[in-house]
């Protein structure tokens, strides 16, 4: 798939390290439990890539379509852990701290909502993030998605007094309209 700027793509083997520096980045990651080794990395790229087996859909690999760089996903998972909204498709991004502030995830998560409605056929699209995470917050925004302060919820597995657990949620519904640019 095409953006404007940008090519969302399947996976290669060459994104696998620049992936991994992203996700050892404490930057990157500020908004994640933990930093990622390079095997854990690893194994997130094989979980991804089954994902496109399984459903048809994904994280899709992110390059910019002018110099050919790796910098980042944006794409759709299916989310199953345990909450009230579960099972649900989330729509979702990390991009390299190089990419920030180009407007690319909007870029792109337009484009990974347009096919998870028109051509998945999706009837609803989420994206959460922790209550502290502005920026994507302003991203789901901008995509048009709504919040429901009801649908808040704590992220299972990360612990009680981690400031990461509050999670917001928010919701596009297939016919909504998306934001604007």
């Amino acid at each position: 798939m095409e953006t404007e700027r940008l090519i969302m793509r399947r996976w290669r083997d060459e994104d696998r390290d620049p992936f991994a520096a992203m996700n050892a980045d404490a930057e990157v990651m500020e908004h994640f439990p933990a930093l990622l080794s390079r095997e854990q990395s690893d194994s997130f790229v094989d979980r991804i890539e089954e994902g496109f087996e399984a459903h048809g859909y994904g994280l899709w690999a992110l390059e910019v379509r002018e110099s050919g760089a790796f910098i980042g996903f944006t794409g759709l998972v299916l989310q199953t852990f345990e909450a009230p909204f579960t099972p649900a498709v989330e729509v979702g991004w990390r991009l390299a701290k190089v990419a920030w502030g180009h407007g690319y995830a909007i870029e792109a998560a337009r484009r990974a909502v347009r096919y998870g409605f028109e051509e998945a056929g999706l009837d609803e699209i989420v994206s959460m993030t922790t209550v502290r995470n502005t920026r994507s917050r302003k991203v789901m925004e901008r995509l048009g998605m709504t919040r429901d302060i009801a649908d808040d919820f704590y992220f299972p597995g990360i612990a009680e007094d981690n400031p990461l657990r509050p999670h917001v949620l928010y919701r596009l519904k297939r016919g909504q309209a998306l934001g604007p640019r």
